[in-house]
């Protein structure tokens, strides 16, 4: 997509009642995991992961919605471009911590890597500062090669991880919980 192409996307603000009704619908294919190995001895511990290739592409697909209960002051937004929708993302603002979290982000298989999922996430970091949050944090699988390559090309940087997030095996099952974060 072409920078004139850009300055034509609008993001618009979406009320509870405008986003009730879209289903975000996520489906990616990933050439790469991220594996995790976990080393404990005596006095300390090491971490690391490694990117490693997938024998085949792997596919994921999920779903999720808008104002789910949990997402503490949350707000949505859509990407349009030509009057259509072509990327969303929510927002939610954690008081306890002063940190502003992305929950969603999406943008159309036709639409990606074209630029909307920055103008998005440069939204959610103009968004994080007016709130006065100190940093954007967001949750991603080590299995998604590339929205891990997007959020570090954005400057997020792994923050944490957690091996049990989705099931007790999900070491072995490649798709670990990874929280990545950008300091404002």
């Amino acid at each position: 997509m072409s920078d004139d192409s850009l300055r034509n996307v609008k993001i618009t603000e979406l009320t509870r009642t405008d986003a009730s009704p879209i289903k975000l619908h996520y489906r990616y294919l990933t050439p790469a995991y991220y594996d995790l190995s976990i080393y404990h001895e005596t006095d300390s511990w090491r971490i690391e992961l490694t990117l490693k290739p997938f024998m085949e592409p792997l596919e994921r697909v999920s779903d999720s919605r808008f104002y789910e209960e949990f997402v503490e002051e949350p707000r949505a937004f859509a990407a349009e471009l030509d009057g259509k929708q072509v990327g969303w993302m929510e927002l939610g603002y954690h008081k306890w911590n002063n940190r502003m979290r992305v929950w969603e982000i999406l943008v159309k298989e036709e639409y990606r890597r074209r630029g909307i999922g920055t103008l998005l996430m440069d939204h959610a970091v103009k968004i994080a500062k007016e709130k006065g949050a100190r940093a954007l944090v967001l949750e991603t699988q080590s299995c998604n090669a590339p929205a891990i390559n997007f959020y570090l090309k954005y400057g997020f940087e792994l923050i944490g991880f957690d091996s049990t997030a989705y099931s007790n095996d999900d070491i072995q099952k490649k798709e670990v919980r990874l929280e990545m974060g950008l300091k404002l």
